[in-house]
């Protein structure tokens, strides 16, 4: 059968009786005239755009702003993530590098150069820059930092459109409140007052224009950054109004079992990284508890823990990286419950499986609802499986700051191990047209329907999940059964596909001779070898643990692939069991197997 690409066109078409299968649903797929009606209201807001930008940029709303000026950031909470030594050097020998793009500014200032994209943009308004500095600390990082900051202050102290948008600000507030310390400290005092007068400003302005962040993590964000900066700046109203809005956008997006409503491991991460932040302020204020961020920190550090593969780090699904294990580690410091992971996060939408050494995630859910889902991946029944602290199973994650094609591809199911069917996602991205300039990158038309079942049994674990992200397009379901042995030591699957309807005598004339591939993506650091005889694939780990798969019908071949992962692109490969759909149920198994193991 002919090669599948890893860029989907998006325009072609038991050994123990288990329980019933339990309907997983994020409520109703979002129509057409949905989609409308919510594109209506953003054009809406779009067209007095202009007239708000001109107002808030103006002499009248400058005089609004209100209440004592700080004169010092009262606390800076740990934060946990990873800052470089390496990146501090390249910052102060001109070199720029946000969302994997490199901008070179030896000779006058980073802010007069053009910015390559929006992303890059954001990171350097949002001072990103500072946590790398702070590590370097010494009096060269010290007086560098504020010479950023100086020319920023220099152009940027009154209302911009970009710069002072509300998430941006927010990461500009979080990062100053976590990290001014090092270079606030005897710094000019006219100087100085200039920038609390511009931080009270930001707040106030954060305060009046949260709801026009992004949904989902921005806004988030957003209200942890008020929240922090009324408490660090001695601003008792925006700290009053940001832990209540904080509380009302964690009971939206931080789902009963600890997940991010995106679906997103590293979205969590952030959330939790955030949350983090505001309750160490809460607790040095020694204000009274927050329920909401209690309780939100409490239900997310277990998912987090669901979502670490061997190597500390986290899977990759719906948009995120793999992030630094250490980030990771220090996070999870704070959680003092040390909770356990679920082997099922039911509102989450993934299965954990885990024996002896290894590890498998499953995603078991829909694709996430409306706004949160311009990040999400179409990799309905992907998994991504790991052997102590090498990975094996992969997907292929996504692009940071990449062009829309790359972006594309890697939403798309071939970047994902799982099945496709005839080279086409089992969900579309939103990406022409009117709806899509307004509403952005959305996932539409995927599965409605997720059926997941699991049980556990002498020969082990077992999970069944199967979607109807082909039934409109080819009239067919998709399962997938997997089975992890009690030692870890074998991960058996099946994948099928069924007519959606039974009765149906008419053949689908759209499901009739369609190709299907069922991709295992490998990560870079292990390496393939086809077995004697061919029916089989050597992976070798890079500690000399051997793996096997082999499938008992199809055609099994060594392709290429892509890894995102890291951050960075790696060259990698997959393996990829062809076949053909011809509108009759149709099985493939296939199983991979520890070299050697009993």
């Amino acid at each position: 059968m002919p090669a599948i690409s890893l860029v989907s066109a998006d325009s072609r078409p038991a050994e123990e009786a288990p329980a019933p299968a339990p309907r997983i649903t994020c409520g109703p797929v979002q129509s057409r005239a949905g989609l409308a009606a919510e594109a209506a209201r953003v054009a809406f807001g779009l067209c007095i755009d202009p007239a708000l930008v001109w107002f808030r940029g103006g002499w009248i709303y400058r005089q609004s702003f209100r209440g004592p000026v700080p004169d010092r950031i009262l606390f800076h909470p740990d934060d946990p993530r990873t800052r470089r030594l390496e990146d501090a050097d390249a910052l102060m020998r001109g070199r720029f590098r946000f969302a994997g793009q490199t901008v070179e500014a030896r000779d006058g200032s980073i802010f007069d150069r053009p910015m390559p994209s929006l992303s890059f943009a954001a990171a350097l308004h949002g001072f990103d820059w500072l946590r790398h500095l702070e590590a370097a600390g010494g009096d060269l990082a010290r007086r560098f930092t504020l010479k950023l900051t100086r020319q920023w202050l220099k152009r940027y102290a009154r209302y911009t459109r970009f710069i002072w948008r509300p998430e941006i600000i927010a990461e500009r507030l979080l990062n100053l409140c976590t990290y001014g310390r090092f270079f606030l400290a005897n710094s000019d005092l006219v100087w100085r007052s200039r920038l609390f007068v511009s931080l009270r400003d930001q707040a106030q302005v954060l305060a009046r224009t949260i709801d026009e962040a992004p949904d989902g993590l921005p806004r988030l964000k957003s209200a942890a950054a008020l929240a922090l900066a009324g408490i660090c700046l001695q601003d008792s109203r925006n700290a009053a109004a940001g832990l209540k809005r904080l509380a009302i956008e964690i009971e939206r997006q931080i789902l009963p079992d600890g997940g991010h409503i995106s679906r997103s491991p590293e979205a969590l991460l952030e959330s939790f990284r955030v949350l983090s932040l505001v309750q160490q302020a809460l607790d040095h204020a020694r204000r009274p508890v927050q329920p909401a961020v209690r309780s939100g920190l409490d239900r997310m550090a277990p998912m987090l823990r669901f979502f670490r593969m061997g190597d500390g780090a986290l899977a990759l699904f719906h948009g995120g990286g793999e992030q630094d294990a250490r980030t990771l580690a220090v996070a999870l410091e704070q959680d003092e419950a040390a909770g356990k992971p679920l082997g099922h996060a039911p509102y989450s939408g993934f299965q954990r499986l885990a024996a002896g050494r290894t590890l498998v995630v499953f995603d078991s859910g829909l694709p996430p609802p409306g706004p949160f889902s311009t990040a999400a991946h179409a990799g309905c029944l992907a998994f991504e499986m790991s052997s102590g602290a090498h990975r094996i199973v992969v997907n292929c994650g996504a692009a940071a700051g990449g062009t829309q094609e790359w972006t594309r591809a890697l939403r798309s199911t071939p970047a994902h191990s799982t099945l496709t069917l005839a080279d086409t996602p089992s969900a579309r991205i939103l990406t022409d047209g009117a709806l899509a300039r307004l509403l952005g990158p959305r996932l539409v038309d995927g599965p409605g329907i997720v059926e997941a079942r699991r049980s556990e049994s002498p020969q082990g674990l077992t999970v069944e999940v199967s979607h109807d992200g082909y039934k409109d397009r080819f009239g067919v379901i998709h399962r997938r059964r997997i089975m992890l042995s009690p030692r870890g030591l074998k991960l058996s699957g099946v994948d099928s596909l069924s007519p959606a309807d039974p009765s149906r005598t008419t053949p689908n004339p759209r499901a009739h001779g369609l190709a299907f591939a069922i991709r295992f993506h490998i990560h870079p650091d292990v390496r393939l070898s086809l077995a004697k005889g061919g029916g089989s694939v050597i992976l070798k780990l890079p500690n000399g643990e051997g793996w096997r798969l082999r499938c008992d019908s199809g055609a099994l071949a060594i392709e290429e692939s892509i890894y995102f992962g890291g951050g960075s692109p790696r060259r990698a490969e997959q393996l990829v069991i062809g076949g053909e759909w011809r509108g009759e149920p149709v099985e493939c198994g296939w199983l991979l197997e520890q070299v050697g193991s009993a």
